[in-house]
């Protein structure tokens, strides 16, 4: 049987920085530390500053808890557009390490404002003590770009797509 993953290429990299840059939210997919179950979530979520994946979370949440107790995740990037078929819409299921980022950091400023000019609602609990801005730093993906059109990226592509 032949493989139905396809040579990564420019066009595959930049499908995928499109999905993460136009993202307003993705399905967070976690360990879950009381039983080591998954988990899935759904969450904000913006490209940031160097165009990685951004979000905010309260440390009162589940998936935040999790997520510092087992750093690594996935995201699901990326939703249906319009009418026909769900599955034939491109998606990016992306491998990532979660970092949070917490007030009094240096990088928090920058990251607040990436996430505010595309999440402005947030601007009412962004200051709250309990919040974080998450950063996902991406270990690779599997990325459908619609009907056949299956690639897998490393994290090198990744970085490049995001550049």
């Amino acid at each position: 049987m032949k493989s139905p993953i396809r040579p990564t290429d420019d066009d595959a990299r930049t499908l995928a920085r499109s999905l993460i840059e136009s993202a307003r939210f993705a399905g967070l997919a976690y360990t879950d530390k009381a039983d080591g179950l998954p988990m899935i979530s759904r969450v904000a979520l913006v490209a940031g500053p160097e165009g990685m994946p951004l979000s905010l979370m309260s440390d009162l949440s589940h998936h935040s808890a999790a997520l510092q107790h087992n750093p690594l995740c996935a995201l699901l990037i990326g939703e249906p557009k319009g009418k026909g078929d769900p599955l034939t819409h491109p998606r990016l299921s992306l491998r990532a390490t979660a970092h949070f980022v917490r007030h009094g950091e240096a990088e928090r400023a920058d990251l607040a404002i990436a996430f505010l000019s595309k999440q402005p609602k947030a601007k009412l609990y962004i200051g709250f003590a309990d919040f974080a801005l998450v950063r996902f730093t991406p270990l690779g993906a599997h990325l459908n770009g619609g009907f056949g059109k299956a690639y897998v990226l490393t994290a090198d592509d990744l970085a490049v797509a995001m550049r």
